[in-house]
């Protein structure tokens, strides 16, 4: 009898839950489009507004400050804009900070030019240099005390899984006048968030990362005084006019359920830090490893680590075919043999980063999980390390 396969690449996309498969097959069997003034588009708008109660609960939002886009990416394509107005601010946003470990939807600035840019670094362990912050913010506004800048830090990395310093950094923007885009794509689902007490401005999460469909997910604004002169998707005014175009109701029912699950399964998940701590007790078993973002805070549920004498390419290929999926970083990066951006910005030997596993787990895993990985790598490192001996 075969052996099921083990799936340890929950950051890239994590299992669907069945209340939302249910959920979703009743809503694709449900005729009628949710702008429609008849019984049967009132009926899909109810499924939408009820969805965006859901998703807002899970991150301490107004409903109405919820916008549903097609996933995280354009959750932050729309936030990340010169185009942005506050109410409560009329001066021009002009500038925008990311940090060095962003993921690439915030980290090439979207709709701001390359000069409007500006980098905070990250130091060894993965957390980003509040005094960087500072500095750049208090320069911008001596230079332009007429314009504002804007921040965009992620709430955890995906691939090392740190927890950034998000409301401090928050509280610096603030001291200065600034605005606060938070992707908490890796977050939302699986630590508490709460837009407000991070002191977001805007925050993007994503539905397939924490139980619901891939193709969904939400731009989170902390008021209504929040608006934008250009939407990335222009349309029938949809969403407030946020984001043109039919929702995707099937797919934003999946994200309400998924998010109600999630809110209420977040104790279930800061447990699977005892999988995460077992798995890398295993594995300095096994071989020399390094972990990476170890001294910082991190997702309960994420390992990033590299083994001596390990290539990442080679072992990912030889674990999948022991019946174990892993990752060597970024899904959204699959297919490049290069190093990560992230160990990078770090300062992590390119060699040793070359070398780079990501294992997560997710609400579905199960303890024998990493018990196989274990057993597998163990293999897979003995053979790495006979054959680098050998061509030594």
């Amino acid at each position: 009898m075969p052996v099921s396969r083990v799936y340890l690449d929950h950051n890239a996309t994590t299992a669907t839950r069945p209340a939302v498969i249910a959920a979703m097959a009743q809503a694709m069997a449900a005729t009628g489009n949710p702008s429609s003034i008849h019984a049967e588009g009132r009926a899909k708008r109810a499924l939408v507004e009820a969805a965006r109660r859901q998703v807002a609960a899970l991150v301490g939002a107004d409903p109405a400050c919820v916008t549903f886009t097609s996933g995280g990416t354009e959750a932050s394509n729309l936030a990340l804009s010169p185009s942005i107005r506050d109410a409560c601010d009329p001066r021009p946003v002009t500038k925008l900070i990311v940090s060095a470990g962003e993921h690439p939807a915030v980290m090439l600035g979207r709709r701001f030019a390359r000069p409007q840019l500006e980098m905070a670094r990250i130091g060894g362990d993965g957390i980003v240099d509040l005094g960087v912050i500072d500095l750049l913010f208090s320069r911008h506004r001596e230079e332009h005390p007429n314009e504002r800048m804007m921040l965009a830090l992620m709430l955890a990395n995906n691939e090392t899984g740190v927890i950034q310093p998000v409301a401090e950094a928050a509280a610096v923007a603030k001291r200065y006048g600034g605005l606060v885009h938070v992707d908490a794509v890796q977050a939302a689902g699986k630590i508490p968030v709460d837009v407000r007490a991070l002191g977001a401005d805007f925050m993007a999460i994503a539905a397939h990362k924490f139980g619901g469909p891939a193709g969904v997910g939400a731009l989170i604004r902390a008021h209504e005084a929040l608006h934008i002169e250009e939407p990335v998707i222009r349309g029938g005014g949809q969403e407030k006019g946020w984001r043109g175009g039919t929702e995707n109701v099937p797919g934003i029912v999946g994200m309400g359920v998924a998010a109600a699950d999630a809110l209420a399964g977040l104790p279930a998940f800061a447990a699977l830090a005892q999988h995460r701590d077992a798995l890398e007790a295993g594995l300095r078993r096994i071989a020399e490893t390094t972990v990476f973002g170890e001294a910082a805070p991190r997702l309960p549920n994420t390992s990033c680590f590299s083994a001596r004498g390990l290539a990442s390419d080679r072992a990912m290929i030889a674990l999948d075919l022991a019946g174990i999926a892993v990752s060597a970083g970024s899904a959204c990066s699959s297919g490049k043999a290069k190093a990560s951006p992230v160990l990078d910005a770090m300062g992590v030997n390119h060699d040793l980063s070359m070398g780079m596993l990501r294992i997560s787990f997710g609400w579905s895993s199960n303890p024998m999980d990493g018990e196989r990985f274990l057993e597998a790598f163990a293999r897979i490192a003995g053979r790495q390390s006979g054959t680098a001996q050998s061509a030594a």
